[in-house]
């Protein structure tokens, strides 16, 4: 009888080590970066929806914002110049630094690709093993073919580069195969509910819609462009946008 109680321990005790550590954040928010004027500088109206996504969605203490009370991101992090601009706002509230996987802006168009595809595999590597994100939310900010691309992944076969797949979310019927190159305005949020998957149990697509003094920026349905008279080639119009 001793035999077989001290046989059951170690069985115990063989399946407790054989049950994979929670290694992954309870929930990614993921986002594009914002307006831009050129390949190094947000436009205004993109500054200002980065001071916007601070002040309602993503900042501690925001007016709407997408965590629980009590809750903190483990991190912010972000991987192209017009990222980093969106991202600033949104880490200073919580006072944290903001986690880079930099990618400069080149001529060569086939190595800034290739250099995207490398630092999104690796950022999302991290996010998925760094035990200081297990079990609480991660924000993305990131280059939007690098979220979800047909294209991308179609050249990549066995090759994951977006984060659409990387994160699996490919096993979800409801998140989309691509993001728009003029839609600026959607955050998408995953839910890791499972602590020993890394299956997505939930996904949803919140529309930004600022209220107050960020009231006129810019929104439109997804996969739909902005409307011209809001934001033309993302130059201020009259005074219809007003820095803040």
């Amino acid at each position: 009888m001793r035999a077989s109680f001290q046989g059951l321990a170690l069985l115990l005790g063989l399946s407790a080590l054989a049950a994979p550590a929670i290694a992954h954040p309870s929930q990614i928010i993921i986002l594009r970066h914002p307006e831009k004027i050129d390949q190094f500088e947000l436009c205004p109206v993109g500054k200002e929806r980065a001071e916007a996504l601070a002040h309602q969605y993503l900042g501690r203490d925001a007016s709407q914002s997408v965590f629980p009370p009590g809750v903190k991101p483990a991190a912010v992090i972000a991987i192209t110049l017009h990222s980093l601009e969106l991202a600033a706002p949104v880490a200073d509230t919580w006072s944290l630094p903001v986690t880079t996987y930099t990618v400069l802006p080149s001529l060569n168009k086939k190595v800034e690709e290739a250099e995207l595809n490398a630092a999104t595999r690796h950022a999302a590597r991290k996010v998925m093993t760094d035990p200081d994100y297990a079990g609480r939310p991660v924000i993305m900010v990131w280059e939007h073919d690098h979220i979800a691309h047909r294209r991308l992944e179609s050249a990549k076969i066995g090759q994951k580069v977006t984060l659409r797949e990387l994160f699996n979310l490919d096993q979800l019927p409801a998140a989309p195969r691509n993001w728009n190159g003029q839609t600026y305005d959607y955050l998408w949020i995953i839910d890791y509910a499972n602590p020993h998957s890394d299956i997505p149990t939930g996904f949803r697509m919140v529309k930004e819609d600022f209220q107050g003094i960020y009231g006129n920026l810019p929104k439109n349905d997804w996969d739909k462009p902005e409307p011209v008279d809001d934001n033309v080639g993302c130059v201020k119009i009259g005074l219809h946008y007003k820095p803040h």
